[in-house]
């Protein structure tokens, strides 16, 4: 009887399970019947708005500055070499590398006891020569004297053998006589030819003195310059540098001692592409005379001087591109030779051009611009120039006007052709988060404390400040942050 009350329960159990699921299923399938019975639902979704910065387009009349790198160089710049050869005697106090030297001043001295000689050998061999070319003056005039007198000999002989040919003539001399007279006139033609070849030899002699006189002047002059080659003196006004000589030291001929550079003529010397070299050209293919500033920053201090475009390259260096542009700086204070300053060129100005934020261009060449429904539609543009973060576009020739529209600042994926947007204004930008401040324990406030003022490395006003904030009951989070990063707490 107990087995049978048991399996009946059990059965009963069974049934009621059974039940159970096949309810649960006729419910499944009633549901699943009953979606997709029921028609869709009807009702509108909400179309997605970007909140997007926008700029307005106003055309304008900009002259663009073209930014380059470029170094400064001396246009006058000399270097020292010793014409003569010795040692050094005697050097002044300003040759050293960065001596400020005047226009003729002393700079140093080679032994000049070899030239001196040479310069008095000069002037003795000048004195014989002058000395000989007045004893040929001399021996001149008495040749031309002795002449005269031969020939008024020969005069006077001649007169005697006509007279004796005279008496011959009336019977009054002899034909002995008259031969006799004869022969002594030949004679005395014969010594005035003689008095002659003197007179030739004496002016020969007084040319070859005069010849020699003249080089021993010559010889002298070179004596004298090569002994003025033994003073060196600064050509012009400027600084020393690359100094390798001391006073004692033995120099050669032509060695370079130093270079002297004047600091105030100086340029700057950059590099451009074709493309930016063809926009310094004027209408007629001449380089423009532009304004350029040269810039240089020295931590945080900028050394600023401007000047104007002088010259370009002759030609392109093997290996280089592009265009060497030269430019004269006026009144560079603080720049020297050597240095990689900034250079910015102004270019002639452009009409009608508008700047965008450089985010604001597309990879495909156009802006997205709101039209008067908030939608943005693609306007194409032509880039003219970059500035910066900036960029010069001008609305393409086939596309619509950008004046006066509203153009999305910066471009993301997610926006396209017939979005809608929201422009936001001033107002709906968010404000700047507020630094974070902490209250720090007076231990860690004292180990802070301490290790600013232990620091050597930290420059006095750096250290001052930190100390005044670390005074203060709250600290700013980051710069608590970065002193124990550097403290390795």
């Amino acid at each position: 009887m107990q087995f049978l009350r048991r399996s009946l329960t059990g059965l009963l159990l069974i049934s009621l399970t059974l039940a159970l699921l096949a309810y649960a299923g006729y419910m499944m399938v009633a549901a699943v019947q009953h979606r997709m019975a029921r028609a869709p639902d009807a009702g509108t979704r909400q179309e997605r708005t970007f909140a997007v910065n926008t700029v307005l387009a106003r055309p304008q009349t900009i002259a663009p500055v073209l930014t380059v790198y470029g170094e400064v160089r001396s246009r006058r710049s000399l270097e020292l070499r010793a014409k003569a050869s010795g040692s050094i005697i005697r050097l002044a106090d300003v040759v050293e590398n960065g001596g400020q030297v005047e226009a003729g001043q002393f700079l140093l001295r080679i032994d000049p006891a070899d030239s001196q000689s040479a310069l008095d050998r000069a002037e003795s061999d000048l004195m014989d020569a002058e000395a000989e070319e007045r004893d040929a003056a001399r021996a001149l005039d008495l040749a031309g004297d002795e002449l005269e007198a031969a020939r008024e000999q020969a005069d006077l002989q001649q007169r005697a053998f006509a007279r004796q040919r005279d008496l011959e003539a009336r019977g009054a001399s002899t034909t002995a006589a008259v031969e006799a007279s004869e022969l002594t006139a030949a004679a005395a033609r014969g010594a005035v030819l003689t008095r002659r070849q003197a007179v030739a030899s004496a002016e020969a002699r007084v040319d070859q003195a005069a010849t020699l006189a003249a080089r021993a002047r010559i010889a002298l002059a070179e004596a004298e310059r090569r002994l003025a080659d033994t003073r060196l003196t600064a050509e012009f006004s400027g600084a020393l540098s690359d100094v390798v000589v001391v006073e004692g030291g033995v120099v050669s001929v032509n060695e370079r001692l130093a270079t002297l550079i004047d600091p105030g003529a100086l340029e700057v010397a950059f590099r451009v592409s074709t493309p930016q070299f063809s926009r310094l050209l004027d209408e007629d293919g001449k380089l423009r005379r532009a304004p350029v500033t040269a810039s240089l920053d020295a931590f945080g201090v900028d050394l600023i001087a401007a000047g104007t475009i002088t010259r370009a390259s002759a030609a392109v260096g093997e290996g280089q591109t592009g265009r060497l542009v030269f430019a004269r700086l006026e009144a560079a204070q603080g720049l020297k030779p050597g240095d990689f300053v900034t250079v910015n060129v102004q270019e002639p100005a452009l009409d009608a051009v508008v700047r965008l934020p450089a985010t604001a261009l597309g990879a495909d060449g156009a802006v997205l611009a709101l039209d008067g429904e908030d939608r943005l539609e693609p306007l194409a543009v032509t880039l003219l120039r970059r500035q910066g973060d900036d960029v010069l576009v001008r609305a393409a020739t086939d596309a619509p006007p950008l004046e006066g529209r509203n153009v999305v600042a910066q471009r993301s994926p997610l926006l396209g052709a017939g979005i809608k947007v929201r422009a936001l204004t001033g107002s709906d930008k968010a404000a700047p988060e507020p630094q974070a401040m902490l209250e720090l324990s007076a231990e860690r406030r004292a180990r802070l404390v301490a290790y600013v003022e232990g620091s050597r490395e930290m420059p006095a006003e750096m250290r001052d400040r930190l100390l005044d904030q670390l005074a203060q009951a709250r600290v700013p989070a980051r710069v608590v942050e970065r002193l124990e990063t550097r403290m390795g707490g």
